[in-house]
């Protein structure tokens, strides 16, 4: 008996379906646009991860370390989790994602027939193409084999005729390893560059003042991020450019000289970028003091908007023993959105997180952050043992916390009020704590004369 014809072309295509869904995945169809979209661009050379992935034999040689890793969400390094808004450039995979790569490993690790995908191109190395301005800090700095942490302030003239607004900063460090993380500022009187208080390069102290205006930083893990379309920071004519590093010994001495690319707006923007720190000044003011063996130690802040706002962003900084931080906002109506939440914080990997829209927040909005730390012997990034402890300060082994949104005013006329309610807010915040607390009032002046 003779099979029907539609019978015989289903029983084909079922049949067709069922190996095509059978057959292992292949690194040029499946895992190359995973590992080149998420991984590549800190696993090639100069960067900082240990080995390359630009290939498919670069990623035959650790397809069982990769597979463990993203299995157990360690890489790729995006820490923020769900929100009420999404992030972009976000490098989480998926669950079908991790699932494909273990697959892949667990075929044999098959490359595949068919076109290759090519890699990612980085123009002259940097991240986010050729930079409009590159400079280089005109001494390399020692950094010794072992010792404490080390903060110092190495300054570079820009050399601008006039006015310009940058959109993003880039940096190349000639020692990466010790760099743990920097803050940019731009010194408007333009003679950061003849400051030295000692045989080495650069000064101590934290750049303060009408003269100096932030830039923003950079810390490990982090990658560099232009501002969204239309949003710059304004770095006025004949400034100094100022990085404020923490040098981490790492064993071994080193040299330190890092080279910087600026990237330039086409104009000035329409609306000024704001940043709300809670708690102000990474929790200077507000206590804390954790004990050996607290397992849940836990700082709050609040801030009700007195303006509307938009927010571009979001970063967080902590050290070693910090394990959660999360923000929300509380509308005016009630309804509670996620800003961010990191339910497992690591100090090796910070990164801040742009919304892939302008998120707005109108006038009444409350923030709430808090951020949780365990200085328990439980806690497997804990520095000390037995545990010690842990008060405010610079060094790694201290702590500090905050999380910092970016925002503009909804309307510019509004700046004013709402960089001056930021204002009163850390000023009555550091007040309230002098008071209760005056050996804070000599911790400040000791910082801002170091």
């Amino acid at each position: 008996m003779r099979t029907p014809p539609a019978l015989l072309l289903a029983t084909i295509l079922v049949t067709t379906a069922s190996v095509a869904f059978s057959a292992a995945p292949t690194f040029n169809q499946h895992i190359a646009p995973i590992v080149y979209r998420n991984c590549s661009a800190c696993h090639r050379p100069g960067e900082a991860a240990p080995f390359s992935l630009l290939s498919y034999d670069d990623t035959k040689k650790k397809a069982k370390t990769i597979a463990k890793a993203i299995a157990s969400r360690i890489m790729p390094p995006w820490h923020a989790g769900p929100a009420s808004y999404p992030y972009r450039d976000e490098r989480r995979l998926t669950d079908a994602e991790v699932a494909l790569i273990k697959e892949w490993t667990e075929a044999g690790m098959p490359e595949g027939s068919g076109e290759k995908h090519a890699p990612p191109q980085f123009a002259s190395g940097w991240r986010l193409g050729e930079p409009d301005l590159v400079v280089e800090m005109p001494e390399a700095y020692p950094v010794p084999a072992d010792g404490p942490d080390i903060y110092r302030n190495l300054a570079v003239p820009l050399g601008l005729t006039n006015d310009q607004w940058i959109t993003a900063l880039d940096m190349r460090p000639s020692a990466r390893a010790v760099v743990h993380h920097v803050l940019y500022f731009a010194d408007t009187t333009g003679r950061a560059h003849l400051k030295r208080d000692g045989a080495e390069p650069g000064f101590k102290g934290m750049p303060a003042g009408r003269s100096s205006v932030a830039l923003g930083g950079r810390a490990v893990g982090e990658q560099p991020h232009p501002l969204p379309e239309g949003f710059s920071l304004r770095v006025p004519k004949g400034s100094d450019l100022v990085i404020q590093y923490h040098f981490h010994p790492t064993g071994k001495p080193e040299a330190e000289k890092t080279r910087v690319g600026l990237y330039f707006a086409k104009k000035p923007p329409e609306r000024h970028l704001v940043r709300i720190q809670m708690p102000p000044a990474y929790s200077l003011f507000s206590g804390l003091d954790i004990q050996p063996g607290e397992k849940d130690f836990v700082i709050r802040d609040s801030y009700t908007l007195p303006v509307a706002i938009d927010a571009l962003s979001l970063g967080a900084h902590a050290h070693y023993i910090c394990k959660q931080m999360k923000m929300i906002a509380t509308l005016p109506g009630g309804e509670v959105k996620t800003l961010l939440n990191i339910t497992d914080w690591d100090f090796a990997w910070q990164d801040r997180y742009y919304f892939k829209e302008l998120v707005t927040l109108p006038k009444g909005t409350r923030l709430d952050a808090e951020i949780h730390w365990d200085n328990s012997a439980d806690n497997p990034r804990n520095p000390s043992t037995p545990p010690v402890r842990v008060t405010w300060g610079e060094e790694t082994r201290d702590e500090m916390g905050s999380m910092s949104l970016i925002a503009v005013p909804k309307e510019q006329s509004d700046h004013a009020a709402l960089q001056g309610d930021l204002e009163r807010k850390l000023r009555e915040t550091a007040i309230t704590r002098i008071k209760a607390d005056p050996t804070v009032a000599i911790r400040l002046k000791q910082i801002l004369s170091e």
